[in-house]
């Protein structure tokens, strides 16, 4: 499982020019699935998007998890953060997993993080979405369950 996450002041997504989730400040995380994430992927997912420490504190440090300041998440699935791009010119996405599989481990995410007592926007799984975002700082984070030692 691999995510980009980024911290924003607020962010939206958009279907067929509607708003479907939007988010103040928080984080905007964009999580793509793979063939061989298990149910442990997902929870270190949500523990460590949750407690990451990427706000800044008192002393203007980044010293404070989304958990910490009860931001808000906009969780976006995106199936081409699985991509190869080793060999040619066109990406190879033959490691994402299929919508079926890959939809119940989203959603198994958003549950997991609204658990630990958070707000949650999303998207809308297999559709085209426009994202909208103001990010803070800029600061983005590449997360990847496969490498968490």
């Amino acid at each position: 499982m691999r995510a980009c996450v980024q911290r924003v002041k607020q962010a939206s997504v958009k279907v067929e020019n509607a708003i479907v989730g939007k988010i103040d400040q928080g984080l905007l995380v964009f999580l793509g699935i793979s063939v061989d994430d298990l149910a442990a992927d997902v929870d270190w997912m949500v523990e460590k998007t949750c407690v990451l420490r990427i706000f800044a504190g008192d002393d203007d440090k980044m010293d404070r998890s989304l958990e910490d300041i009860r931001g808000q998440m906009l969780v976006v699935s995106q199936f081409t953060l699985q991509a190869d791009c080793r060999k040619g010119r066109r990406p190879s996405f033959t490691h994402a997993a299929d919508p079926e599989f890959a939809t119940k481990l989203y959603q198994d995410f958003v549950a997991g993080v609204r658990a630990r007592g958070l707000e949650v926007a999303t998207g809308k799984f297999q559709t085209q979405m426009e994202v909208e975002s103001i990010n803070d700082g800029p600061v983005t984070m590449l997360l990847d369950s496969k490498k968490k030692f």
